[in-house]
Parts: C-alpha cells; structure tokens; sequence
C-alpha cells in the first residue's frame, strides 16, 4: 500500500531527530518530573493530517513544559498515525520515556503498534526519493539492526548498495558488517565467506595449526575444526563431510558459510536478489 506523503513526511522528522540526538524527551532521575521535555534538546514535530484535514502540529515545546501534557500529546497524535510508520516511531517514544505512567494495557497495546524496522524503511525510502541514498543507507542499516530476521530489510538495504555501486556477495553477522580481508564468493552452488571474520563476529575463539594445515574455532562448548583444501571437518570430535573444502584465499581461510554458522548454532539465511548472506543468533 502507498503511503501518504504527509506520513513520510512525519516519519522522517521523528525518526532523523531521533537519530542524531537520541531520545526526543529528557528521563529525570525524579519521578515527578519524568514526563518533562529538556529544553536544550530540538523540538521534534510531528506534522499529523486529520482526517483529511488540514495540517496540525504537535510539538514537544507544545506539550513538554506542561507536566504529562508531554506523553498525554504525544498519545494524542498517535491516535491519529498508529496505522502508519509514524505511529511506530511515537510508540517507540512513549514506551522509552513515559513507561512509568503508561498502564499495562496501553504498553500492550504500544507494543503492537511498535514496528521499528517498519517505519525506519519508510524513512530509507524517503531519503532515497529524495536522492540521499547514502542518508537511506544509513538510516536502512537501523532498520536491519532493529529486526535481524526480516530479510525484506537486508534485501533493501542490499538494493541502495547497489545504487552506490557496491556489488559481490554482502555479508551480515547479528545485523552488522563484519570488516573483510577477502570479499564472500560462491563456489560450486556454495558461499564461502572468511572464517576469521564470521568466528569473531560470533566471539568464538580461532586457532591455526600450520603443521595440520587446519583451523580450530571454539564457541559455547563447540568445538569446529576444518582442513584446508579438505572436505573433511569434525563438529566436538564427530567427523562429517563438506559440500565444499576449505580453502585459503589471499591469506585468509575461507569456508561453507552455512556449514560454520550452523554449527555454532547460529540461524543462516540467503537474501537471493541481493546475494546477501545473513546470519543471526536467536
């Protein structure tokens, strides 16, 4: 479904200040003064159409000075966006900084409407109507990170790398971008990724014996070890076979990147059309 322009609008203000300057409301070590905006902070706006109407503006200089006028306008907006990406984001809002005076219920309901990485794309897509796809970049790889099994996400994100020219195989390990020696490739029908870079990514332990010509990665009481140009490799002592061998690749190890991940009992998925490799621990 097209989302209305005032919508994006609307996202875009509240998640950008979010963004560069944190939480929109200030959280007092007092209680009774929990829900009062900081003043040295920038107003967010957050421009609501009701109804077809015309534009009204709810601001934290509104709202923010005048004690639960604060959380109780942005509820007050929300109930005009809840269905929308900006709706998300004011959600986010009022769990972050006025749980105390939310009910159970209202949390519950909060939560539903919540959808960080839906209406953080929304932003990304924003940006890159605008031509910012570096800003979409950005903004998209927040997205990736605040839901890690949505591949929709990567695959975007995969999608505005590609309009800056960045090609080959992309690898994600818990959402972020592992810093590579040697790019991932396929190989036979398998994609081999460097297994320094996925083990500590992973926080496993990484050992080389020159004279095995083997690698040995320790996670989680998991012992891996493989032989380099060999399809042989064992999982906590039991021997099991490779589709593909190990190999070394400019100096760095390489191997079967769902081999390694699922046996150090990570979740491994493959984003097709941006050639994504992602994994994720649950």
């Amino acid at each position: 479904m097209k989302m209305n322009k005032t919508w994006m609008i609307t996202a875009t203000c509240v998640v950008v200040t979010s963004l560069m300057t944190g939480s929109a409301f200030a959280k007092s070590d007092n209680g009774n003064n929990a829900d009062k905006a900081d003043s040295s902070k920038p107003a967010v706006e957050l421009n609501v159409k009701v109804n077809g109407g015309a534009d009204s503006t709810v601001t934290t200089d509104t709202y923010g000075n005048e004690g639960k006028n604060g959380y109780k306008g942005l509820l007050k907006a929300l109930e005009n966006v809840k269905d929308k990406p900006a709706g998300a984001v004011i959600a986010d809002l009022l769990l972050t900084n006025y749980g105390a005076h939310i009910s159970d219920e209202l949390k519950a309901e909060l939560d539903a409407i919540k959808d960080r990485d839906a209406a953080l794309s929304a932003v990304a897509d924003v940006l890159d109507e605008q031509g910012s796809v570096t800003d979409a970049v950005y903004v998209q790889k927040e997205a990736v990170k605040a839901n890690l099994k949505n591949l929709n996400s990567y695959k975007k994100l995969g999608k505005l790398y590609e309009k800056l020219g960045k090609k080959g195989v992309l690898l994600y390990v818990n959402g972020e971008e592992p810093t590579l020696e040697v790019n991932p490739f396929i190989k036979d029908g398998s994609t081999l990724v460097p297994f320094r870079a996925i083990s500590e990514s992973l926080k496993a332990e990484v050992t080389w014996n020159a004279e095995e010509r083997s690698v040995t990665v320790t996670r989680g009481g998991i012992t891996v070890k493989l032989f380099i140009d060999s399809t042989k490799a064992t999982v906590d002592g039991k021997e099991v076979t490779l589709e593909v061998p190990a190999a070394i690749v400019e100096g760095n190890t390489v191997v079967p990147v769902r081999f390694i991940s699922e046996a150090l009992k990570a979740t491994v998925k493959w984003e097709e059309e941006t050639k994504s490799v992602v994994i994720y621990e649950d």
